[in-house]
């Protein structure tokens, strides 16, 4: 099917079956940022791939990320800002990060740091962690949406899960037209690679994941870095440890009734008898229910310790859809700690 102009107004952006193609232009821009704004999904270009991008401080956008792509985890995703100011305003700065960020920003690559107590990012976009991975992209099309935008935009790369990364407008359209807003046309990637995932949060720098910015181009600015090998070496990095998401207190899962010593994790109608109950869905909407996942179990982990509760009970969630990744969140929450 071959994209056509519009007809309808002023507007200059093309469709192609439900999904606009805005052009990179003032008018694209601003027509991609007051959707992102909305709260809808808008891909679009940097140095290193195609991003999938939403307000990041928007619960359910961030959700529905998850949902466009299929993504089986809800994995930390990568959030994107206009400069450096804009990036430590969210994140607590180490003198590593900020001479990193001095050099290499703009660039392609993204640092983990701890989230700043007044972080406004929903807490879905950093899968309930208390660091938060962000970046700066060198890419003038980029930088000016997320400027117009004025808001982080969480973007991980605009493909199905699972699928090759995108580094040109129809690759987003075979993987994600019609699931999607829009897509900023911002031309080929010219790194097309995904961005250098460097981990800040200790006092040894961990390389989580290899990309366009170079171990030595990092280790000539702040000295050596530690290469992460397997699960136990690389916690901060997406789904890999398999408690890291658990509260305080024990989770138990798929239950039909409620202790009178535990609190209510609900989905749908809840069960009676607790005293403190947090409802991810009354109407057993699974997008909802994501987007309130991690808040929720906080939220529970708080008030159950105040009225003395031992423990969270879990109302069963369907395995369809985004409930595969909400049951695999859970899952952690509950296993055995390590």
């Amino acid at each position: 099917m071959r994209p056509a102009f519009a007809t309808a107004g002023q507007c200059r952006y093309l469709h192609w079956s439900m999904t606009e193609v805005l052009q990179a232009d003032a008018v694209g821009i601003a027509r991609a940022a007051a959707l992102l704004r909305k709260g809808s999904l808008v891909a679009f270009g940097t140095e290193t791939v195609y991003g999938l991008g939403a307000d990041a401080t928007n619960d359910s956008a961030v959700a529905s990320i998850f949902a466009a792509k299929g993504r089986p985890r809800f994995n930390p995703l990568i959030c994107h800002y206009p400069d450096n100011y804009a990036v430590f305003a969210d994140v607590i700065a180490s003198k590593d990060a900020r001479r990193l960020a001095a050099a290499l920003y703009p660039g392609p690559l993204t640092l983990v740091l701890p989230r700043q107590c007044d972080c406004a990012v929903s807490l879905l976009a950093s899968a309930g962690l208390d660091t938060l991975a962000v970046r700066v992209p060198a890419h003038d099309v980029a930088l000016e949406l997320l400027r117009e935008t004025g808001r982080p935009i969480a973007a991980p790369s605009a493909n199905r899960s699972g699928k090759v990364s995108p580094t040109a407008v129809q690759h987003v359209l075979d993987e994600l037209s019609g699931r999607i807003q829009a897509v900023l046309d911002c031309g080929p990637c010219p790194v097309g690679l995904e961005s250098t995932v460097l981990d800040l949060c200790a006092a040894e720098p961990v390389l989580l994941r290899p990309g366009g910015a170079t171990v030595e181009e990092i280790e000539a600015i702040i000295g050596p870095v530690r290469r992460a090998h397997g699960v136990q070496d690389a916690p901060r990095s997406p789904g890999l440890s398999p408690s890291h998401y658990a509260p305080t207190l024990p989770v138990r899962l798929c239950a039909l009734d409620v202790q009178s010593n535990e609190a209510l994790l609900a989905f749908g109608p809840p069960v009676a008898g607790s005293g403190a109950v947090f409802q991810l869905s009354d109407a057993g909407d699974l997008t909802e229910a994501a987007a309130r996942l991690f808040a929720g179990l906080r939220r529970l982990d708080e008030e159950a310790a105040a009225l003395g509760l031992v423990g969270i009970a879990v109302m069963p969630v369907p395995y369809s859809g985004l409930g595969r990744a909400i049951n695999d969140r859970l899952r952690r929450a509950a296993a055995p700690r390590t």
